[in-house]
């Protein structure tokens, strides 16, 4: 037990170990859980940044190569770190539920001959779509009601299904609307430096998609990635703004800041930040 208690994620360890009758090796909660626990173990549950830090450090990556299972949840687990999972030689999991359903409903397996992109329900979990493409669950050991989620899903016909993003980061750009987080993950292989996908206000198209940027490269370099994004992008998808920024907002999580990164895009569009760029470091012109 390597999470706080006060949350449904440390509740059900203690739940876990009770039920299958398992000694439960208690540890106070950190982004190092296994700098200290010398005992094989057969289960474990972390949330992305423990198990990042853990792979980090050879003693303690090793020490995870000793335990059994290892379920993952709490955030998104980015490409980078999913490519690492896969060297491991145990079973790992990452997991999909929230405080509504005591825990997660449904598991996708990270690694081995069984890894794949989609989530596979319990067997009591129902699942639908709502009329906005969000997931509808219907878990009735866990729920007395059915949950209608912010998450943007598709749904394969045998019940599995994965997440493309959570309906809040949607932008609606000339009656298109466009997923944050599909054009993010289509990025990632070509950009190397932090970046985010965000929108501004628009007169023409009502929203504009905005790609904000913390330069790592020169000017010619950063005009060849450009390109690169506009190849690899549909016309619908290519950011309108591409905007240099100091940094990306994050939450106290470490998740990208969405609001802010808004507000961000929106302050240097006021500012007419990206109309000269020969006066100002933070942005490139309209694309």
């Amino acid at each position: 037990l390597c999470m706080p208690l006060r949350y449904i994620a440390g509740k059900m360890m203690v739940v876990r170990s009770l039920v299958a009758g398992l000694d439960l090796i208690v540890r106070e909660p950190s982004g190092h859980p296994m700098a200290d626990v010398d005992t094989p173990l057969r289960f474990a549950a972390m949330i992305p940044l423990q198990v990042y830090n853990t792979l980090q450090v050879p003693e303690e990556r090793e020490r995870l190569c000793r335990t059994d299972i290892l379920i993952i949840g709490g955030g998104a687990i980015d490409h980078e770190l999913e490519a690492r999972i896969q060297e491991l030689p145990i079973h790992v999991y990452s997991t999909y539920g929230m405080t509504e359903t005591l825990s997660h409903i449904a598991l996708r397996r990270l690694n081995g001959p069984d890894a794949s992109p989609y989530y596979t329900p319990f067997p009591s979990v129902k699942l639908s779509l709502s009329a906005d493409d969000t997931l509808v669950i219907d878990a009735p050991l866990v729920a007395d009601e059915t949950l209608v989620t912010n998450d943007v899903a598709e749904l394969l016909p045998d019940g599995r299904f994965r997440i493309l993003g959570r309906k809040d980061n949607i932008i609606n750009s000339g009656g298109i609307k466009i997923q944050t987080e599909s054009v993010e993950e289509a990025l990632r292989p070509v950009i190397s430096a932090n970046f985010a996908i965000t929108s501004v206000p628009d007169p023409k198209f009502g929203e504009a998609m905005v790609l904000l940027i913390v330069p790592t490269i020169g000017n010619e370099l950063f005009r060849s990635l450009e390109e690169k994004i506009f190849e690899i992008l549909p016309k619908y998808q290519r950011p309108k703004h591409i905007l240099r920024v100091e940094a990306i907002p994050l939450t106290g999580s470490g998740k990208i800041d969405r609001a802010a990164c808004r507000k961000l895009a929106k302050q240097l569009y006021k500012g007419s930040a990206f109309c000269n760029p020969q006066q100002s470091s933070q942005a490139l012109p309209p694309a």
